[in-house]
Formats: C-alpha cells, structure tokens, sequence
C-alpha cells in the first residue's frame, strides 16, 4: 500500500507501543508520541529508528501545538491510546485530583488533538480517527464512575464527529476493549501496587495489548468506503451479563 503516517499517542507501553510495532510492520510512517521519551526512543530504535519520537504531556495544549506545527507530513490516523484510570473506591469516597486527571486527559485532551487535526484531514477529505473507548462506556461497575463516563463520552464523541463528517471520506472507529492484562492499565488505576493489579487476572485469560493492536491494524487496512463505527472486545472469560441487585444483610 502506499505509505500513510499514524500518530500514536500514549506510545510508549501497552496498546500504543503493541500497535506502533504493527503498523511499523505494515508499512506505516509513525509519529510516537508519550511522556517517557527514553522508553520512545528504545521503541524507536528497535524499529529502525525511522520513526518520529516526541516527548509530550496530551494534557500539555502548547506542547501539542508546538508537535502538530513542527509536522512535515500529513497525518493519515490517529490513535487517541492515551488514557488511565484511578482508584475504584466508591463515588463519595474517590479522590476529586483523580476525577479531574481522568477527564482532562481522557476527554479533553483527546478532543484537543483532535479538534487541531481535523480541519487538515477535512481539507485533504482523507484520514481516520480511533479512539480508545472501553466497555466500561458501556456498561457500569463499581468504582468505574468517573472512568466510566469519560469513556461514555469518547463514544459519544466518536459518534458526533461521524454526524458531523458524513459526506467525507473521513473515519472515525471507537474501539472497546474489555480486560486487557500485560499493560500498566491496573498498576495505574492502583497507584503502584503490583500485588492488586495482578490480581485482577488471576486465573482467568484477558486480552493482551499485541490483540487490540492486530485489530487496529484490521482496522487501517480496510477499504476506503469501509467504515467500523464501533468495535467491542471482551476475552471470553468476561460477558457483560449480571445486573447487581443489593439485599439487606447479604
């Protein structure tokens, strides 16, 4: 195919990384972008070293910036991967600095980086949005809260911004993975405890990061009158089935 160029952020572990090194082996240029540039340039150097690297905070508005104007490419996809969440304590319980870190890098940082790239994507009538939602936009848990509903609003995001480009060839595809273990998702969400985070796939298979980036690669090599709005992913070991129902005494 001829060569595109996919900007990933939250490139340095997990999902972003898994999905760098596909893309690199399908022929994409990349633009890698997260906060730990030696883990970047690590990753870049193992590919080659062929790669744009660039050291940036999502929440960071002027870094961003400053990244998108420095470009001498157009950007063919956009991988919004950046993205936590913290703590699963009870709503009236949850720390508020935590309530506000998930919104501002899982909602407004990433409608940011989007908003700044659209125009050129509209003006060119080519590129593809994917954003990484999750089930738990879907379906609550307890504790989710406010993770929940960042993810509520990526997929509503997501579905907006397809309203609103309808009569271009632009895409845009909310992915949702359910349990996905080998990332530092958890250790994340439990603030360095190891023994918690692992616990959370004990004895059961979860999905890895190299699954979601082998469907992003599906993804960016359909047709171009191919557009997945939407894409749900579960391990088999999880089903969204359950509906809680509280008994005094139980």
């Amino acid at each position: 195919m001829t060569q595109k160029t996919a900007l990933i952020t939250g490139a340095s572990v997990g999902i972003g990384e898994a999905t760098a090194r596909h893309l690199h082996a399908l022929g994409f240029s990349l633009i890698l972008v997260a906060r730990r540039k030696e883990k970047l340039d690590k990753l870049n150097s193992e590919l080659g070293g062929k790669h744009a690297v660039y050291e940036c905070d999502v929440n960071d508005k002027g870094a961003i910036l400053t990244l998108l104007e420095g470009l001498t490419c157009d950007v063919d996809v956009l991988l919004n991967n950046a993205g936590l969440a913290l703590g699963l304590d009870s709503a009236d319980k949850s720390n508020w600095d935590h309530w506000e870190t998930m919104i501002n890098t899982n909602c407004l940082a990433l409608a940011y980086l989007t908003r700044q790239l659209l125009p050129k994507m509209v003006a060119r009538n080519r590129g593809h949005i994917i954003n990484l939602g999750s089930i738990a936009g879907t379906y609550a848990y307890k504790g989710g809260n406010v993770y929940g509903a960042t993810k509520a609003f990526v997929e509503q995001f997501s579905l907006g911004l397809l309203a609103d480009l309808m009569g271009t060839a632009i895409k845009v595809t909310n992915l949702e993975p359910g349990l996905i273990g080998g990332t530092e998702f958890s250790n994340v969400r439990y603030e360095g405890d190891d023994d918690k985070a692992s616990s959370m796939y004990t004895n059961c298979q979860p999905l890895t990061a190299n699954d979601i980036a082998q469907t992003i690669g599906w993804l960016v090599t359909q047709p171009e009158h191919v557009n997945v709005n939407r894409m749900e992913i579960m391990p088999v070991c999880q089903a969204p089935a359950g509906v809680s129902v509280y008994k005094e005494g139980s």
